[in-house]
């Protein structure tokens, strides 16, 4: 059996996807995995120190990482209506924003990315753990907050006002889905093991979709305390059929990412293949 290092976050998204596939309810076609959970941004940068063979990462940090990884077909967190919110305690203007003070969930998170197309003079960003964020919005460590995740749902319960959906300016500019992140593997992987890793990821994602309670379990153990109802908002939430399979609107999407960012001197030029090559599933 041969063992890959794999990465990937506690988010329910995350462990929904990965959990048929890790603990072998499903064919591995002989692959075993070591696994690592951690922060998306801990992630990036274990990305960028090329310390794992598979790993979640934003799509921000991996167009600055298309020559030593490549993008899977399945996994991505992307969507309609799924991107990163700008929250305050009070209500600020949009026209306000370049003053304020704000936590973001990490300098190579697509989220950061969307936040400085959208406001390139709000340059008094705090890096924080994600699930901090929101806490440091309401004790006034910071003005306003970049949210990701499952504080999506809970925000307005704890009083904080929405400035602007990240994920709506996005899709507002560019007509495209929001890619968040995706799952990627070392581009010195012969194409066998890299279809092969792509055929066992769809087949735990198809898995989870069939057998929603046989995850929750995994889901449960690594969220961290969180509501079922919002785990399963979470999962409703990122994982869908861009997660099964990109397609065209999925690549369409990634595509018009990489070339703003490269447009704006975000990121160099990206590799000529940033995806796998799409194969059936045998």
């Amino acid at each position: 059996m041969q063992k890959l290092t794999l990465g990937y976050s506690p988010c329910p998204n995350d462990t929904f996807i990965f959990d048929a596939m890790v603990h072998h309810k499903i064919d591995t076609e002989g692959l075993d995995f070591e696994v690592t959970l951690a922060d998306v941004e801990e992630l990036n940068q274990k990305a960028f120190k090329q310390e794992l063979d598979i790993t979640k990462l934003s799509y921000h940090a991996f167009g600055s990482l298309t020559n030593e990884y490549i993008l899977m077909n399945s996994g991505s967190a992307l969507g309609s209506g799924v991107g990163p919110l700008l929250i305050a305690k009070k209500e600020y203007s949009a026209a306000e924003v370049d003053q304020l003070k704000i936590a973001i969930p990490g300098k190579f998170t697509t989220a950061n990315f969307l936040l400085s197309i959208a406001f390139p003079n709000a340059t008094n960003k705090v890096e924080m753990l994600f699930s901090d964020i929101e806490q440091a919005v309401i004790d006034g460590k910071v003005d306003a907050g970049l949210i990701i995740h499952e504080n999506r749902f809970t925000y307005h319960q704890r009083g904080l006002h929405k400035i602007m959906d990240m994920g709506a300016f996005w899709e507002a500019k560019t007509n495209a889905l929001i890619p968040l992140g995706g799952i990627v593997l070392r581009r010195t992987f012969d194409e066998a093991l890299q279809q092969k890793l792509d055929r066992v990821l769809r087949r735990s994602i198809e898995f989870a979709f069939a057998n929603l309670e046989s995850c929750m379990d995994y889901v449960r153990a690594n969220a961290q305390e969180m509501e079922e109802e919002v785990m399963k908002k979470h999962i409703e939430l990122y994982v869908n059929e861009y997660s099964v399979d990109l397609g065209e609107k999925g690549r369409y999407a990634v595509e018009s990412l990489f070339n703003l960012a490269v447009h704006k001197e975000i990121i160099a030029e990206v590799h000529p293949q940033i995806f796998i090559k799409s194969k059936p599933l045998t």
